[in-house]
């Protein structure tokens, strides 16, 4: 097995799209449009000839060397054109270079990794299969969410399946978002970037909610590879809560793309109430890991302790 690190300069841009394509647990973060949109600067692991790719997204704060999860990716890791064994990603996690001094990255679904080697912790995240029709999928959701969707079509909620993705943002950043401060303004950006494309490569749909004002109350931003629809995105006011706007979009979604050859991925989550939600509808519990390396002298976990802090 012969693994390189490449700058990203270095990496064939097709090949490694290819290799995504083809790859057994392929996903929509890995493509080389999206990193380049989302990632200030990524590197890579490679094996041989594109047969397995590791990309590596990287800062450097305070003179270290790191090796994080950006945002709006949930799951990289390794991916490769065959089924993986734990050896495999072992190997491909001792390949890291030394350099990255921390690193606090999310494997796959499919990356098992040795737990005694390494430090992991285990991700929650919620998954449907709606290969069946919508009426059988229905028939599985909780009463909660039952009440909820009666709810939303008393309000006559209207549904805009081609909405504007800034709205989407706005909506998010007015409301949910400024609990998230450590989002930058050039993270949203870059969101928005990578939205786009996605949209214009035809791997994108942007679902918005509006009430009877016509106002937004709730928007989606899916994205489709693989055989999965990845629920990555969602803004929602307060007056869409109290109508049950989220329960009315994500139903419509379910219901638009029953009987197809999918997953739908609600991406997560760890969050106990948010993960009910979506067990409402039916989804079952997946995991994924988080591993984390530190290489760190003491002065440098000193200072990436206060970084961490502050942010």
């Amino acid at each position: 097995m012969n693994i390189r690190y490449l700058q990203n300069h270095e990496i064939d841009q097709d090949k490694w799209d290819d290799c995504i394509v083809h790859s057994f647990n392929g996903l929509v973060y890995a493509y080389t449009w999206y990193l380049d949109a989302i990632c200030e600067e990524w590197h890579a692991l490679v094996e041989d000839d594109y047969e397995r790719v590791f990309p590596l997204i990287m800062k450097r704060k305070f003179g270290v060397d790191l090796l994080y999860q950006p945002f709006f990716t949930q799951q990289l890791g390794l991916f490769s054109r065959k089924i993986l064994d734990q050896d495999v990603v072992d190997e491909f996690v001792n390949k890291i270079p030394l350099k990255f001094k921390y690193v606090e990255i999310n494997l796959n679904t499919h990356n098992k990794i040795d737990v005694q080697k390494f430090n992991i912790t285990p991700q929650l995240n919620l998954e449907l299969d709606i290969i069946n029709s919508y009426t059988q999928i229905k028939t599985k959701y909780s009463k909660n969410l039952q009440r909820n969707l009666k709810k939303a079509v008393d309000a006559n909620l209207s549904l805009n399946k081609n909405a504007n993705p800034d709205e989407v943002i706005r909506l998010f950043k007015e409301n949910k978002g400024k609990q998230y401060r450590h989002i930058t303004e050039s993270d949203y950006l870059r969101f928005k970037r990578m939205v786009y494309t996605a949209v214009y490569k035809g791997m994108a749909d942007v679902y918005g909610v509006y009430d009877r004002t016509n106002e937004l109350c709730a928007g989606g931003i899916f994205m489709r590879s693989h055989n999965r629809a990845s629920f990555i995105f969602s803004g929602l006011s307060d007056s869409g809560k109290e109508l049950g706007a989220m329960p009315f979009l994500l139903d419509a979604y379910i219901q638009d793309h029953a009987e197809r050859h999918l997953t739908f991925d609600f991406e997560g989550s760890n969050n106990e109430s948010l993960a009910r939600f979506y067990k409402g509808f039916g989804a079952q519990k997946i995991w994924y890991s988080k591993l984390i390396i530190n290489r760190m002298n003491c002065f440098q976990k000193i200072a990436f302790r206060w970084y961490r802090k502050l942010k």
